[in-house]
């Protein structure tokens, strides 16, 4: 093995290698800040709610003149028009938003502190539209407990106006439970207390949810016979990004009420954008690795008839192509050690700043990345390996059949 040594040293060019090693460093630290940006990222662009999924759009009637005057026929949808939106092939299912009938009343508090009371207007959709556990979502007739979720613009009011007036500690959407709720309906006489039970906030929607059971049992019992035509919808797409959809609803006038078209075409544009830069990164590490590889090549060829003589006196293919697989071995792990070390140091000056503006958004965390670049590594080092002990077993091979 010494011997192999030192004919490896011998013809070793330093500026070779370390030209290798500082553009693969740059092309895989490209590879996997990319990767790691993208999944820092991508949640500020599709965390949905937790009760709706991504597919689900809610549509209303373009707010006009007569609108505006109050023909609320006008901004309702007639059954037809369900029906026709039902039929078109891009939409799976279409919900409608049930309205309370009557007048309700509520008074919510933190931790039994008063800080808001006004009149609400509750709205449902139908249970398979609601995506949280049915055990959670469910409403008996006659209960006083009634599942509510609340417009996440409630909780930033307190956190950012009434808590911060009052010096009172904030609140994150996880502890629910310090939500005091309580509802007062009113309607042809009759009058009913209820305890809200706030089971989840909403970014889609600024309204108050409730069970469609307590919406039909509620409206019969407080204001029978008094039903009006849903003034909004909520549909499950197969792609909320088709363009059908977009053309068909603004044909008809439609438009959507949350931000759902927007987030899947920044979430396309960052992922385009991203491919991109990984695939520059991918294209300099294969040209750093056609380096290393043109490198190793000319010492293994400036030491051809050594090699031969040594593979002739006894030594093994193995023994001898080993300081060579050594040596790409050590600078392939020298790279991905740097690069994710880099890496690490780069991410933390994006994350505080990401985590300051988005203070509920899910961690990625930095398992994913350092995965990709082990599997990176030893897809090099081992085509590496396997053309080494090719180019040694030919000169061995060539060697035996050499005429005396």
């Amino acid at each position: 093995m010494k011997l192999v040594w030192k004919l490896l040293r011998q013809h070793i060019s330093w500026p070779q290698f370390v030209g290798f090693f500082f553009a693969n460093l740059f092309g895989m630290t490209i590879v996997l800040l990319g990767y790691q940006l993208y999944c820092d990222i991508l949640p500020v662009f599709t965390a949905n709610d937790s009760f709706l999924k991504a597919d689900y759009l809610v549509v209303s009637k373009r707010i006009g003149a007569a609108n505006a005057l109050g023909a609320h026929h006008q901004s309702g949808f007639s059954k037809e028009e369900i029906a026709q939106l039902q039929a078109q092939p891009f939409i799976k299912g279409v919900g409608q938003f049930t309205a309370t009938a009557y007048k309700a009343e509520a008074a919510m508090g933190i931790n039994g502190m008063k800080i808001l009371s006004s009149e609400l207007f509750f709205e449902s959709v139908p249970n398979r539209f609601v995506d949280v556990s049915l055990d959670n979502w469910h409403y008996v007739a006659g209960d006083t407990l009634v599942p509510v979720l609340l417009p996440r613009s409630y909780i930033a009011m307190y956190n950012f106006g009434f808590a911060q007036n009052h010096s009172l500690p904030k609140i994150s959407e996880g502890l629910v439970g310090m939500i005091d709720l309580h509802i007062v309906v009113q309607g042809k006489g009759a009058q009913g207390y209820f305890k809200g039970k706030v089971v989840g906030f909403s970014s889609k929607l600024n309204t108050v949810l409730v069970p469609q059971e307590f919406m039909a049992w509620s409206n019969n019992h407080f204001s029978p016979g008094n039903e009006m035509p849903p003034t909004r919808l909520i549909l499950d797409v197969a792609n909320p990004s088709d363009e059908r959809l977009t053309t068909y609803l603004d044909q008809q006038g439609y438009e959507l009420e949350d931000s759902n078209l927007d987030a899947e075409k920044t979430t396309y544009f960052l992922r385009l954008m991203v491919t991109l830069v990984m695939g520059v990164g991918i294209v300099i590490s294969a040209l750093s690795f056609y380096v290393l590889l043109l490198s190793i090549y000319l010492l293994v060829q400036k030491n051809t008839t050594k090699l031969q003589n040594l593979l002739l006196i006894g030594y093994s293919p193995a023994r001898v192509v080993l300081p060579y697989q050594l040596l790409t071995l050590t600078l392939n792990l020298a790279v991905l050690i740097a690069s994710f070390l880099l890496l690490l140091v780069m991410r933390s000056y994006y994350i505080d700043i990401v985590e300051t503006l988005f203070p509920n958004l899910p961690s990625s965390g930095v398992l994913s990345t350092l995965g990709i670049g082990l599997a990176l590594f030893l897809l090099v080092t081992g085509i590496n390996f396997t053309i080494l002990w090719r180019k040694i077993i030919s000169i061995w091979k060539h060697g035996k059949t050499k005429p005396a």
